[in-house]
């Protein structure tokens, strides 16, 4: 037998010989050290070692002792200085047992009489500061917004169907702080000053620069006789008496506003305040998704850990009520029923054939050029329905009956609608013809949703600027269709505000005339076929597309309406009523379980998604398109951003260097190389977390493989003994 060393020349700073498992010596030949040679883990670390190409004698010298965690916690704990910034954190931080966490309390407190009155005096202080900013915390979740109501549908349905209604608070106070922002730096300032409270000047137009048809704007209404469906009609598409008012761009005809010695610039503040609510939007949103990312991130697993977590901690403890205790059984079934699924699917994928993986290609391929020509269908259509409602529009609407002056003004929405309800059920059917794991199945389904629903507008914001910016010789003198849109920019922030509110009528109309009556049919009839269809369905998915939508729309109005913001605040807060009734009383929620972490990060994205698609035709609008010469803030200017230039111009002439020189290729080269420098920095960060992160659930695994691998050896002890 080898002689072992003095524990003390064996052991590392602040460990313990009970708890230190060391790797043996080449020359050590005892029991106990061949028998540790045995282990797994040993033979892993042995194996990666001498796969890198190490020598011998660098393994010798290499090795040392692995302390375990629980090493590692109590050398935290003897080891520790209250004078450490670290340790001023609360103590629940850290990831020690409750014996530990005690014993680092009391060596903290022993260890304050031995500090310096000035380090005292910012313990207390930083103590005092964490305990206060505590009970803030505290005080204001009571302020939440629908805070027992979130907590009763957690309750009853659990986490994932109250992600959607966290997902549509959040929504609520975003657009509430856009509406604050909009109406304080827009709206307030514009609607005094025509009352005569501030000093203000108008947009004055020089009468040399632009021809006189470009400035006539007249509002479209009736001269005589007006009826009371007329008022419904204008209320219902923004305009006859809503056209002029602070809803909509035309509105905002102020200049400059004289706060005593300072001069608001109107068009500026309109330009940036815009810019402002959606790089706003921006940051919430991406803090929000970076914040379900890591969750998302934490929760990424083999199939073998996907398997444990359900079985052992996939309960949601949450849940209160019988049914929907009943329905998380059911969903933990189906999750599990669902991997078995995509394992089988996954070992026929393998033992497939040439001639069958030819064939689903062929087929898939097929299927998506149906998918292709569906969507082109959808396309064209809502482009006709564009083209024919604002030509019936720009016509002497007023001899139009009420019903035909309504269905005109809808036509695109009510397209666009229909486009929405039927493209993806050929999605759903599509799918399954494609044999798609189940979980790749979901995902695909939504992206084509998410984009179809998306792409609507976009397609119909396109057959409007295709109307607006004619190529012919009648366009020139104004730069746009002056005759049809005198002022075009109106007419957007009108689309817009016809689509918000047919969403709205479109939600409450099938949460009262369809949902509702199917409620009563299933409980109150027998007939197969209507106990067959049952109750309809609480799909988070398709409810969430449903609010992304409406904020995309938002979003993109938000220039042409400076007002839309508090239509969608008034909206959700709504709509959160609707759906809670409708969950609560004449819906059921879906069978497919939906995590609420994974669900959040998915909310955001795809909302992300709709704000990317909103910068797109603003930022065409800021820069590209010519303004109105009729109406809006931006008369005089070629484009909406020739604000920014012109403002710059009056600032003193250091200010100015300052600013072209940020604007010129000489600083935006060595920022865009900074930018690059720090990007890299950070990606490769995140690889040496993933590679640590790598190295911890291999250890997991390796000390899992060691304690089967002592199990078995202690059950063959006892049975020779």
């Amino acid at each position: 037998m080898c002689e072992q060393p003095a524990p003390e020349t064996r052991r590392p700073p602040g460990g313990r010989d009970d708890d230190e498992v060391f790797l043996p010596d080449a020359n050590c030949t005892s029991a106990s050290v061949t028998f540790l040679q045995e282990l797994p883990s040993y033979r892993s670390i042995l194996r990666r070692r001498t796969s890198a190409g190490g020598t011998q004698d660098r393994r010798q010298n290499n090795q040392g002792f692995v302390r375990p965690p629980a090493a590692e916690k109590r050398n935290l704990v003897e080891g520790t200085g209250v004078e450490n910034e670290a340790v001023v954190r609360s103590i629940r931080e850290y990831a020690l047992n409750i014996p530990e966490k005690r014993r680092l309390r009391d060596i903290q407190e022993a260890n304050v009489k031995y500090l310096s009155g000035w380090d005292q005096w910012k313990q207390t202080r930083n103590k005092s500061w964490k305990k206060f900013l505590d009970e803030i915390k505290e005080l204001s979740s009571y302020l939440e917004l629908w805070r027992n109501d979130i907590r009763s549908i957690e309750g009853k349905f659990g986490t994932g169907i109250k992600s959607y209604f966290s997902f549509l608070r959040f929504l609520v106070m975003l657009n509430f702080i856009i509406f604050v922002l909009m109406f304080s730096f827009i709206t307030l300032p514009s609607t005094i000053s025509k009352y005569g409270v501030l000093n203000s000047s108008y947009v004055k137009v020089p009468s040399e620069s632009i021809e006189l048809r470009c400035r006539n704007y007249t509002i479209n209404g009736p001269k005589e006789l007006v009826y009371f469906h007329t008022y419904i009609i204008d209320l219902l598409s923004g305009t006859g008496f809503l056209e002029m008012t602070s809803l909509f761009y035309g509105y905002y005809t102020i200049d400059m506003v004289q706060l005593k010695v300072i001069k608001y610039n109107v068009p500026l503040a309109y330009l940036l305040t815009t810019l402002v609510c959606l790089s706003l939007s921006l940051i919430w949103i991406v803090k929000r998704s970076v914040e379900g990312f890591k969750q998302n991130l934490v929760r990424e697993e083999d199939q073998f850990q996907s398997y444990c977590n359900k079985i052992f901690a996939g309960w949601d403890f949450c849940i209160t009520d019988l049914n929907a205790s009943r329905l998380k059984h059911s969903s933990l079934q189906y999750e599990l029923k669902t991997d078995l699924a995509e394992e089988r699917l996954r070992q026929k994928k393998a033992d497939r054939t040439t001639e069958e993986k030819l064939r689903i290609y062929c087929l898939r391929l097929f299927l998506n050029i149906f998918v292709l020509a569906l969507l082109s269908v959808c396309f064209y259509s809502i482009y006709r329905a564009t083209i024919y409602s604002q030509e019936n529009i720009s016509n002497d609407s007023i001899k139009m009956m009420f019903e035909g002056n309504l269905l005109v003004q809808y036509l695109p929405s009510i397209v666009i609608t229909l486009a929405n309800f039927i493209a993806p059920l050929f999605f759903s059917y599509i799918i399954r013809l494609e044999e798609y794991s189940p979980a790749f199945e979901i995902r695909l389904t939504l992206m084509r949703c998410v984009f179809v629903r998306l792409a609507n507008i976009g397609v119909l914001l396109f057959s409007l600027w295709n109307r607006i910016s004619c190529g012919n010789e009648k366009c020139k003198p104004c730069g746009y269709n002056y005759e049809l849109y005198p002022c075009w920019e109106s007419r957007v922030g009108q689309e817009m505000y016809k689509l918000m509110i047919f969403d709205f009528i479109i939600i409450f109309a099938v949460a009262v005339f369809v949902d509702f009556p199917r409620k009563l049919l299933v409980t109150y009839y027998s007939c197969k076929p209507i106990q067959w269809c049952g109750l309809q369905e609480f799909g988070i998915p398709e409810n969430v597309l449903e609010i992304v939508y409406g904020q995309t729309i938002c979003w993109i109005g938000i220039f042409y309406s400076p007002v839309l913001p508090a239509i969608a605040t008034v909206k959700y807060f709504i709509v959160f009523y609707i759906k809670k009734i409708s969950l609560m009383h004449t819906c059921r929620p879906s069978k497919r379980p939906v995590r609420a972490s994974s669900s959040n990060f998915f909310f955001l994205v795809v909302l992300l998604i709709g704000l990317v698609l909103a910068f797109i035709p603003l930022g065409l609008s800021m820069t590209y398109f010519r303004p109105s010469k009729a109406c809006g803030p931006f008369v005089n200017f070629n484009s909406s951003w020739d604000v920014v230039p012109h403002t710059i111009q009056g600032f003193p002439t250091a200010l100015q260097k300052v600013l072209n020189g940020i604007a010129s290729e000489a600083f935006a080269v060595p920022f865009f190389m900074v930018i690059c420098l720090i990007m890299f920095y950070f990606i490769a960060l995140a690889g040496a977390h993933k590679r640590v992160v790598d190295q911890l659930r291999e250890q997991l695994v390796m000390e899992s493989r060691d304690k089967l691998f002592l199990i078995r050896k202690l059950t063959e002890a006892q049975k020779h003994s």
